[in-house]
């Protein structure tokens, strides 16, 4: 019997039941498969819907002609998609995914049974099917049973399953952090042992769960056990260096505690995650002892720099990596203005911080994990004191458009020079000037570009 919660998947009327008719009258099976099936048991929201069926991709695409546009982007491992509506389906060929050695790519071959195809997945709550339009519950690994149990556990063994795809490992724990579940102790055993497979697994896949995990609605259960269990040092390997780390403006944790806190503090959007897990990456190659404690100068610098090399090795967007060093550089600025913002100050934060201002702004707050609840509440009163400010220059000045009055055109035009260097640097002036005094006029702007073309030699006329 289907449980109650599916019958919206299996009404006669439903797009799943449909195409599962189309499959029948073709002679071909379809089943509902993967995360969609194991988020409807569960009451979580999926949106799209994952089929496996005994068709090849080629046949795929004729019994689904007719139901919307179709995309072939995955024919290779045998997947095929299809739009129906605002749903897009994805209709897998029954298949077997196995790693060779020293392959980075799985191979892909195909099977005739949704056994073998289930025994195939990475864990049993996702390796349970519901074949359409019958309506029957297949469950050959007793993912149902582990689903009460809240636990992820491998249809054959651990090893069999990593052996196959080593990325599973770090999607256990992306469903760790996602679904709240338990990993099955022989799977993590496995992990221990297994980790360095991961080595063969392209950047991209790995960077794909990463992200995913970060986003999840416990990112800290995860990213623990990454480390923990010697995933981490495959790929980022240096949050373990964290691990080792004494805080002294956070006593009550180490810096890989305070990292996670405030991880789990930030809203769950990539780039501010990502800048929160890498903040204080520079710590490490910058502690020093000094009498009375540890200090880690500069670390906001150093580990700008080593958030943008480790993020580009994983193959982010570029983008990605100039937005989240530039958090990561920006984070303790707030910090330097203990007694004060004074207008030039804000404008220059606002300057640099462009774009990322709110993301900044939660970075800083999030970034407050110590148990002094004194300290705490001041660090905050700053930043309300920053926000304020930044609203109040915004409505005087045009924040958002901070710019000098003239643009290196119109320099060019008013000394009588060609593009070069000296425009740059008068731009540049321009801008600090703005950032300095707030907002001046065109002629005011004109004087001071004739006086410093003056010192450069240029003859105003």
């Amino acid at each position: 019997m289907v449980p109650e919660r599916l019958a919206w998947l299996v009404a006669d009327d439903a797009p799943a039941a449909r195409l599962g008719r189309r499959f029948s009258d073709a002679g071909h099976e379809l089943y509902l498969v993967g995360g969609s099936l194991r988020d409807a048991l569960l009451g979580r929201p999926h949106s799209d819907l994952d089929f496996a069926t005994d068709a090849r991709p080629e046949r795929i695409k004729e019994i689904v002609e007719g139901v919307g546009p179709i995309f072939t982007m995955g024919e290779a491992f045998g997947t095929i998609g299809v739009r129906e509506g605002e749903l897009i389906h994805e209709i897998t060929t029954f298949r077997e995914e196995v790693y060779r050695d020293d392959s980075r790519k799985p191979g892909v071959t195909f099977s005739d049974e949704i056994t073998t195809d289930l025994s195939r997945r990475d864990f049993t709550v996702n390796a349970i099917a519901l074949k359409l339009p019958a309506a029957e519950i297949v469950d050959p690994f007793d993912g149902l049973v582990d689903m009460a149990r809240r636990e992820l556990r491998t249809p054959l063994t651990p090893e069999i399953s990593f052996t196959d795809d080593p990325l599973r490992m770090l999607r256990l724990y992306r469903f760790v952090a996602t679904l709240d579940f338990e990993p099955d102790p022989a799977a993590e055993r496995a992990v221990v042992e297994m980790a360095g497979r991961l080595e063969i697994v392209s950047s991209e896949r790995i960077r794909d769960e990463l992200s995913k995990l970060l986003v999840a609605p416990s990112p800290a259960r995860g990213l623990r056990a990454i480390v923990s269990t010697g995933l981490a040092d495959y790929f980022l390997p240096e949050l373990r260096d964290l691990v080792e780390q004494s805080d002294p403006l956070h006593r009550h944790k180490d810096v890989w505690e305070h990292t996670l806190a405030v991880v789990e503090k930030t809203e769950p959007e990539l780039r501010i995650r990502l800048a929160a897990l890498l903040h204080d990456i520079g710590k490490p190659a910058t502690r020093e002892f000094v009498q009375g404690g540890v200090t880690f100068h500069h670390h906001e610098v150093v580990g700008a720099r080593m958030a943008r090399a480790r993020l580009r090795s994983l193959r982010y967007p570029k983008s990605l990596v100039d937005e989240v060093g530039q958090l990561v550089f920006l984070h303790l600025r707030p910090h330097t203005f203990k007694m004060g913002w004074t207008d030039s100050a804000v404008r220059r934060y606002v300057r640099d911080a462009g774009d990322l201002l709110d993301d900044l702004n939660q970075l800083v707050r999030c970034d407050v994990t110590t148990g002094n609840q004194r300290r705490a509440d001041a660090i905050q009163r700053r930043i309300d004191e920053l926000e304020e400010r930044i609203e109040v220059l915004g409505e005087q000045e045009e924040l958002a458009r901070l710019r000098p009055p003239i643009d290196g055109n119109r320099v060019m035009e008013f000394l009588g020079i060609p593009p070069g260097p000296a425009v740059g640097t008068i731009m540049k002036r321009l801008m600090e000037h703005r950032i300095e005094h707030g907002p001046f006029s065109e002629d005011e702007a004109l004087e001071l570009v004739a006086h410093w073309g003056k010192e450069q030699g240029i003859d105003v006329g």
